[in-house]
């Protein structure tokens, strides 16, 4: 079995809401829905299983879409992060598995606003695809703001992978992955991880307004991709419905 390495494709996600509640994050209950194409539980079917997660039929700006270069703009724009190893552990959450810090993983900044990295998960295939290209697996790095002032309360950095070299991020995590195979809800300690291991740097990137990927498929996601295991688990591309799609060329930090 080939092993999976990072590709040069990384995104960034903005969720805009006022405040991070329950109603507005990602469903972690796997038994509320799945990714079956045809089944009452399926992406299809997603808006009618609860009110609150209308969005998922209803809503305009739904992600994952294909990132086109059509209508593309390149501007210039520095990021900032400062990300710290800290103790963390990974869980089986049925439809992906997931890495939570439990101290201090750092933060990015985005636009002056701080956001605390808080976990990252995986989907696979890739979700969002790029002139129609899927890659192998998708990751997501969800960060939180805490700052009252702040509109856009969570950051999400994205990574393609595809199939190829070893990655020295996943090869540490094979042993503990395999081990949660069938497992859900199963959890282990990692130890110390790093999040600096995961490889995000990217000196362009795409940026559109678009959704959460799974329940409640919540609006108002500023998505921004970058251009540098078992069961699928990647929703269905939605509509673009005119949306702007802008490439953004990023000017790295020296310190960084």
């Amino acid at each position: 079995m080939k092993a999976i390495y990072c590709s040069i494709l990384v995104f960034l996600i903005l969720f805009a809401a006022k405040s991070v509640n329950a109603h507005d994050q990602e469903v972690d209950d796997e038994g509320e829905f799945d990714y079956s194409k045809d089944g009452e539980k399926g992406p299809r079917k997603w808006g009618e299983i609860k009110q609150e997660w209308g969005a998922c039929s209803n809503g305009t700006m739904q992600s994952p879409i294909d990132l086109s270069s059509e209508r593309v703009q390149i501007i210039l724009k520095p990021e900032k992060k400062n990300y710290k190893a800290s103790d963390a552990i990974i869980k089986n959450r049925g439809h992906d598995v997931q890495i939570e810090w439990i101290g201090d993983g750092g933060w990015m900044s985005i636009d002056g606003n701080d956001y605390r990295l808080r976990y990252t998960h995986w989907h696979s295939p890739s979700e969002h695809t790029v002139n129609g290209r899927r890659y192998d697996m998708e990751l997501h790095l969800v960060h939180l703001s805490t700052n009252p002032n702040v509109e856009n309360k969570i950051a999400v950095v994205g990574v393609f992978y595809k199939i190829g070299t070893p990655d020295q991020f996943l090869s540490r995590l094979m042993t503990d992955i395999s081990s949660m195979v069938d497992k859900k809800n199963a959890t282990r300690n990692l130890g110390t991880i790093d999040p600096k291991d995961i490889k995000t740097e990217s000196k362009r990137y795409f940026r559109y307004i678009g959704s959460l990927t799974i329940p409640p498929c919540t609006q108002g996601v500023i998505w921004t991709v970058n251009k540098k295991h078992a069961e699928e688990n990647a929703r269905p591309l939605q509509a673009r419905n005119s949306r702007d799609v802008d490439l953004y060329r990023t000017i790295l930090n020296a310190n960084n």
